[in-house]
């Protein structure tokens, strides 16, 4: 029932995934010295720029942003002001989000915050560009039995993914390894682009494997 919206997640998760590679690989050439470990942040900056452009490219080409009711400058120019705002306000919930899970508060501030913004554009970016700047909906597509298509209950898969792995890769910061990705926020950032991409594999995946069980309510 839905292999065409199936295979057109898939595509767009490949384009996702070649926008990260291209991310890491393209400032090698260009930057010297550059690298994931030795320029965290630029390499950081360079993914999180690289996925919010190609999302938002991608997706609007799909039609899969909520189309605009109304068609006037001012509308659009606000709908744009307000996912700006709402980027802007995510970045800063993550980053007290992970000051209350233990980073530094005043010392590696700048690492943190990139952090932030890397979690941003991996997970909110994803719900401006599916639901557009709708809280409403951001609460009922993470509450239970919210999804009401296949790109929510996408949604609901990559979001836990990318979240979950900066989880996972705070853990082997306080190990007494002296490896340079135990360097904050190496670990997490790794972690959060890790799981970004298993949730782009398993996404599309599961909801192929899962199709003749899905049942949606009508919008």
């Amino acid at each position: 029932m839905w292999d065409h919206e199936i295979r057109a997640m898939a595509s767009t998760h490949a384009i996702l995934a070649a926008s990260v590679f291209m991310a890491t690989v393209l400032p090698a050439v260009f930057v010297p010295g550059f690298s994931v470990y030795g320029t965290h942040l630029l390499w950081l900056y360079s993914v999180s720029a690289a996925v919010t452009v190609v999302s938002v490219a991608v997706f609007w080409l799909l039609g899969v942003t909520p189309p605009t009711k109304k068609h006037t400058l001012g509308y659009k120019l606000s709908r744009l002001f307000r996912s700006c705002l709402y980027f802007f306000l995510s970045c800063l919930f993550f980053h007290t989000l992970v000051v209350l899970y233990g980073a530094p508060l005043i010392e590696s501030a700048l690492e943190t915050f990139s952090l932030a913004v890397l979690l941003t554009s991996l997970t909110t970016l994803r719900c401006l560009c599916v639901l557009g700047p709708n809280i409403q909906a951001w609460i009922r597509v993470f509450s239970r039995h919210g999804a009401m298509s296949v790109w929510d209950t996408c949604l609901q898969i990559t979001v836990a993914c990318t979240v979950v792995g900066a989880w996972v890769g705070a853990f082997p910061i306080p190990l007494d390894w002296d490896r340079p990705w135990q360097v904050w926020p190496v670990s997490c950032s790794l972690g959060a682009l890790f799981g970004f991409l298993t949730g782009l594999i398993a996404a599309p995946a599961w909801i192929h494997y899962h199709r003749k069980h899905l049942t949606y309510k009508c919008k």
